[in-house]
């Protein structure tokens, strides 16, 4: 059996103490040491192989360094888990190992989870959702100190971040106004209840129209499901208007619609954005800027929302209060080629 390399091993490398070599490898040498003396230890560490004993140091600081992420479906989301990449970046910038637990969604599931988690003593607790939710039900043994991410309680009580959905829309139909269009649709999605997303981006939309002093036309509010197949046939429908009601620009709920969108125009017989322009929401890997041309959409800040809640959690961000209320992190807006002035003929209809 291999014998673990100890402070003591450490302490004849370097010819010093084990205090000393305790108080430079616990970071509390400080000014009792000099650097140079500090800088031996360290070496003779690395040269030896030396690794501190978690479980030792855990029972003398009563910390565990581990933090615990309990989400329903992210971990199984490829445009959400980078805000799972952006936890682990701060855990193990900070020194912590990142537990992550995937619930599916499931109350009893989720309160197991959490136990679980509090029997290893980790340092503290995230609770993530794949899209932004309101909470009214939360396990019951969440502790105190929890931070939320891409959620908010109903009752509030806890740090919580979430997109900025209102203003991402704002940004998108903007984009859509200073372009020229006066007659633009809101292809939404199709669910019941409708997710805290579609209430706030349609506010936004319809800011922007109030603003430039359009008249919204609820035919140009249509629904459809959540993916290509949905946001063809709600953009069809859009399209099949007579021509002085037909929109000249798509705000599509995201990129999956945003998709369909761009199938409906080519059996209509328009160019995008000649003829029509679209822009999405999400900024979804493999399909924005894949796209011909490439999307114009809302990023959703996946990676910034992950980074906030970790640095809450871990101290490294100043904790906000209730006062405060819940951070809306920014969703940029990310310009590609779905964007153009409307056109000053009327396009062709469908082809033959």
């Amino acid at each position: 059996m291999t014998q673990r390399v100890g402070i003591k091993d450490v302490a004849r490398v370097a010819g010093v103490s084990a205090a000393t070599v305790s108080l430079v490898l616990n970071d509390r040498a400080a000014d009792r040491i000099p650097p140079s003396t500090q800088e031996r230890v360290r070496l003779a560490a690395q040269e030896i192989g030396y690794a501190p004993n978690r479980l030792a140091r855990s029972l003398r600081t009563r910390r565990t360094h581990t933090i615990g992420l309990v989400s329903d479906r992210i971990a199984t989301t490829p445009y959400a888990v980078r805000m799972v990449e952006a936890a682990q970046d701060v855990a193990r910038e900070r020194g912590y190992l990142l537990f992550l637990v995937n619930t599916g969604g499931d109350p009893a599931l989720e309160r197991d989870a959490v136990a679980a988690l509090l029997d290893q003593q980790v340092d503290g607790l995230v609770y993530a959702c794949m899209w932004h939710r309101v909470l009214d039900d939360l396990p019951e043994n969440l502790p105190a100190d929890a931070v939320f991410l891409d959620a908010r309680p109903a009752t509030g009580g806890f740090p919580a971040v979430v997109p900025d959905d209102r203003g991402g829309a704002v940004a998108a139909v903007q984009e859509l106004v200073d372009a020229g269009h006066r007659r633009i649709a809101f292809i939404d999605i199709d669910e019941e209840p409708p997710p805290v997303a579609s209430g706030l981006r349609r506010e936004g939309y319809l800011e922007v129209l109030r603003r430039a002093g359009i008249e919204p036309d609820p035919a140009l509010h249509v629904r459809g499901v959540s993916d290509a197949a949905g946001g063809m046939a709600a953009a069809s429908r859009v399209l099949d208007l007579p021509a002085e009601r037909r929109p000249t620009a798509l705000f599509c709920f995201n990129d999956r619609i945003a998709m369909g969108a761009y199938a409906a125009a080519r059996h209509h017989g328009l160019e995008i954005p000649t003829d029509l322009s679209v822009v999405g929401y999400d900024d979804q890997q493999l399909i924005a800027a894949e796209l011909d041309p490439g999307l114009t959409t809302v990023r959703l800040p996946h990676y910034e929302m992950g980074r906030w809640a970790v640095e809450v959690l871990l101290g490294a961000r100043e904790r906000p209060t209730d006062e405060d209320g819940v951070v809306l992190m920014p969703c940029p807006l990310v310009r590609r080629d779905s964007v153009a002035p409307p056109p000053t003929r009327e396009p062709g209809r469908r082809r033959g």
